[in-house]
């Protein structure tokens, strides 16, 4: 019987299993980790073979677990888990976890090679439940330690990354704020030393801000992949949000019927907000009582979508440059003249383009023109 040679040979099992770890020089063992690591588990798996030659062969399974891999409130499914936590906290890698019980696995082989004990089937699926059990545990568990490691780690980056803008972003704007209050206050010109060290300022916040966007996208390019994606849910969404603020405006907005079966690839989030962006411009600068319309279409192998509103067009060259950081043409000077700059910047990071048309005397027309793609049914 297997539970007997395993208790006859315990100690010789142990050993060859401490050698064989002290051959990988990349693996120190503890004499803690050797005590509950291999020992608990052999201890374990004599205790479910003895069990399964009993008159209630299921109760083994409150040591070691059935195999249909919910183990983890058995014995082993615990100690497993405490010996791959062990691990992570001594910088080991999830392949020391694996190894560990493979060691024992070999040790127990080669010995009933050389002592020629015959085993039962049944005996080997049972050790092969145990090792796959407890393996599949102590790599949950190392896993699931890791990663709230890292994202512990990756919050401290962010909170340390974070403070740097806010002290940077602090500096800048108390410098434009007090150039700004010398030259209001002397009644200076802006063509100055004052204006000099304001203009300096601004600049400085636009090339913090810039960056700041850039890490930020980089990274959500990297975290986010693209998916096909509803163009007709994506403005049902977006009328339902910007009806409010049409209405707060003084504006009529129209939206017109969009086909089911048009589909875009990219990032929703980053469309549905430009859309807004592009809407929250548009209610900004209408005339009162005029109509904002939103289209979107498909024209060739491009999705197109279309803000337009009436805000009795664009001053002469001032198409490309409202696209600026900071720029801002119009009377309305709230806000930061961001909105533009960020919505382009978002389109062209899924492969598109965002565009202005003026109409002279009636108003302007932004595009964002994207790659067509169709919506499978479901």
């Amino acid at each position: 019987m297997m539970h007997d040679f395993l208790t006859n040979n315990r100690s010789d099992l142990i050993d060859r299993c401490r050698i064989k770890v002290a051959q990988r020089p990349e693996r120190a063992a503890t004499a803690q980790q050797l005590q509950d690591g291999v020992p608990t588990f052999l201890d374990q798996l004599i205790r479910t073979l003895c069990i399964e030659q009993s008159i209630d062969p299921m109760e083994s399974r409150k040591i070691s677990g059935p195999s249909d891999g919910t183990s983890a409130r058995s014995e082993m499914g615990v100690s497993a888990a405490l010996h791959g936590r062990t691990l992570l906290d001594l910088g080991f890698s999830v392949d020391q976890v694996v190894h560990d019980y493979g060691d024992l696995c070999q040790a127990i082989t080669d010995l009933a090679y050389e002592r020629d004990a015959p085993f039962l089937v049944d005996e080997f699926r049972t050790l092969n439940r145990c090792l796959d059990n407890a393996i599949a545990d102590a790599v949950t568990e190392f896993s699931y330690q890791r990663d709230v490691a890292v994202a512990s780690e990756k919050i401290i980056e962010m909170n340390e990354r974070l403070g740097f803008f806010s002290h940077e972003l602090r500096n800048f704007l108390g410098t434009a704020t007090l150039a700004f209050a010398a030259a209001k206050a002397g009644n200076l010109t802006l063509s100055g030393a004052t204006g000099t060290v304001l203009e300096r300022s601004l600049d400085a916040l636009t090339d913090l801000i810039d960056q700041s966007l850039g890490e930020i996208r980089n990274t959500a390019e990297k975290s986010l992949r693209p998916t096909i994606f509803s163009l007709a849910d994506l403005i049902a969404d977006v009328r339902q949000s910007a009806d409010l603020a049409a209405t707060v405006s003084g504006c009529v907005f129209h939206v017109s019927h969009v086909d089911s079966r048009l589909g875009i690839r990219g990032n929703r989030d980053l469309l549905y907000a430009s859309v807004i962006n592009l809407l929250q411009n548009a209610f900004k600068f209408t005339r009162l009582h005029t109509e904002v319309t939103l289209d979107a279409y498909a024209e060739s192998d491009r999705i197109l979508v279309d803000v337009k509103d009436h805000c009795g067009g664009l001053p002469s060259g001032s198409a490309e440059r409202m696209f600026l950081p900071f720029v801002q043409n119009g009377i309305n000077k709230s806000g930061l003249g961001l909105g533009l700059s960020i919505a382009r910047r978002s389109i062209e990071s899924m492969g598109g383009t965002l565009s202005v048309r003026d109409e002279a005397g009636k108003g302007c027309v932004f595009t964002i023109s994207l790659p067509r793609y169709a919506m499978t049914p479901e």
